[in-house]
């Protein structure tokens, strides 16, 4: 298993991240990463080993931003390399960062897919960079200039069709916002909390509650 958490604050969200993974270092003690956006610039640190031996000050001075999201990962699939650890990102369309949690079980048929028709690209043997791809690859196939939550909840659903398995997942599409699914049984787990800041509502996806209960949300 695997540790996702996605938030969306009004202030900068890399401490909290950071905060967040450590309770959920249980899910995965192999790799850590985080990814923040700030307008529409991203920003990411991540690395092979415990969320302490990650990140340092400077990596965590650079993690800019009031969005983002982090993954702390135990290899189910694919290899140990460095190029494995998540979250994953794809500059089209719009630029896509994402961390799941599960497994795809025709993983290596939508492989050649993607490849073969939608002309993508796979750097590893991760099933969640296939399910990035597919995911991307459904948002640009609908190919409106700027992304709405019709396309995105479209984009969706055709992962729903497309992907099978049991995942949970949470993405960040640059200058638009965060989102987080899982699959249609709901097998993996993923909760929403929301909670009133002085300068508006702020929301978070997590893995398990106890992320959200030590933020507040």
């Amino acid at each position: 298993m695997c540790g996702i958490v996605g938030i969306v604050a009004r202030s900068p969200v890399n401490q909290q991240l950071y905060d967040a993974l450590t309770v959920l270092q249980h899910r995965g003690q192999d790799a850590a990463g985080i990814m923040t956006a700030d307008g529409g610039e991203l920003f990411a640190s991540k690395g092979s080993g415990l969320v302490r031996d990650v990140f340092s000050q400077r990596d965590m001075d650079s993690l800019r931003g009031n969005v983002g999201i982090a993954h702390v990962r135990y290899p189910t699939a694919g290899g140990n390399s460095a190029s494995e650890v998540q979250p994953f990102y794809v500059n089209a369309p719009y630029g896509i960062c994402l961390g799941h949690n599960g497994n795809l079980t025709n993983a290596a048929e939508l492989s050649a897919v993607l490849m073969r028709e939608d002309r993508r690209h796979l750097n590893t043997r991760s099933d969640s960079e296939v399910l990035l791809n597919v995911f991307a690859s459904e948002l640009q196939r609908i190919g409106t200039p700027r992304v709405t939550p019709a396309d995105i909840f479209a984009a969706t659903n055709a992962v729903y069709r497309r992907c099978r398995g049991a995942y949970a997942v949470v993405a960040m599409i640059i200058g638009h916002g965060v989102l987080g699914f899982r699959d249609p049984h709901g097998i993996r787990p993923l909760v929403l909390g929301q909670r009133r800041s002085a300068r508006g509502m702020e929301y978070m996806l997590a893995s398990e509650s106890v992320a959200l209960t030590m933020l507040s949300f």
